[in-house]
């Protein structure tokens, strides 16, 4: 599964690892999480991020 960074922070998002503290659980793809879900380290939402190459 691809990752997916940040623009404002660096937080980068490994679907692998998933977000347990905020309820995306490991192995969850970038595309399956909730519009609501935003960056754990700042705050913005999901169309911050772009998929890292």
């Amino acid at each position: 599964m691809e990752k997916w960074e940040c623009s404002v922070c660096g937080y980068e998002y490994d679907p692998a690892l998933g977000d347990p503290e905020h309820g995306i659980a490991p192995g969850t793809a970038f595309e399956a999480i909730p519009d609501s879900w935003f960056c754990p380290n700042c705050g913005v939402g999901k169309e911050f991020f772009k998929k890292v190459e």
